[in-house]
Parts: C-alpha cells; structure tokens; sequence
C-alpha cells in the first residue's frame, strides 16, 4: 500500500481532527487510500504552528468537544498512525485547511495501531520487508495520555 509522510502534528490532525487537505507544492494523480506516516522530525515551532491553526478553525468549525492536541512529547512520530483516502487534488479550496499550492483532498481518515516505518519522500510503498523500521516513540499512543 502506498504511504505519504506527513510532519507531525499534521499527520494527526488528518487523522484525528478533521483535516481534510494536504497541503503541497507539488500535485499528483494518485488517488485512493494511502496510509498515513508521522515523519520522526517535528520542530517545536511547527508544533505551535497547528495549534494556532486548529483554534482559528475552531472558531468557524467546531471540533468534536473534548479533542485535544497531543502534547509535543506525545505525539507519534516515526511510523504509520493511520490511512485516508485522497479523492482529489486542487490548486484551490474553501476547506480552513487548504493553504498550500496544491491541496490533496481527504476523505474518510482511520487511526491505525502505530507501526514503525522510516519514511521516504514523496508516495511510497509501505512494504516493511523493503523498508526498515524506525526505533519505536517512547509514547506511541496516538492520541496521547489519557487521565
């Protein structure tokens, strides 16, 4: 099955919040479900950067009551966390989430148990015997600590 590497905490809100484009600077013709891949690096900067985003939307789109970023420790990294299907790509949307040159339109996202895969660039094959693991994250859970 194809994969996608997507920095985190990106990757989760496709997964788990409602991010329905993929922002890019390219544009494919790939189209069907790929599984989604939490690249191992994550600045601390890029972690700020989709919390800001996610309480401007929240302002205009509700999220689910009780959904919270992961804190930056948490979150996934290195490995896939879950699949969605790409339905299309545009170089425009109304979607709060599109903001790049091109948008790969999402549908239908779908948590996965975490399994390690290092990543490559740009769609890959997601076979394990061809790509090695990365080292598993100390706090795999997807969704982070619950009380």
């Amino acid at each position: 099955m194809k994969a996608l590497s997507i920095r985190q905490p990106w990757a989760w809100a496709i997964i788990c919040c409602g991010k329905d484009i993929e922002n890019r600077n390219w544009p494919t013709r790939f189209r069907g479900r790929f599984l989604v891949h939490a690249s191992q690096g994550m600045t601390r900067d890029e972690y700020e950067d989709c919390l800001d985003t996610i309480h401007h939307i929240s302002r205009t789109c509700p999220f689910p009551a009780g959904l919270t970023l992961p804190a930056f420790e948490q979150l996934a990294r290195g490995g896939i966390i879950g699949s969605v299907e790409l339905i299309n790509c545009v170089d425009d949307h109304l979607s709060p989430w599109f903001f790049g040159k091109y948008g790969f339109v999402l549908a239908n996202p779908k948590p996965l148990p975490f399994r390690p895969l290092k990543g490559k660039l740009g769609f890959f094959d997601a076979d394990e015997t061809a790509t090695p693991a990365a080292p598993k994250p100390r706090h795999p859970d997807l969704f982070g600590s619950r009380p």
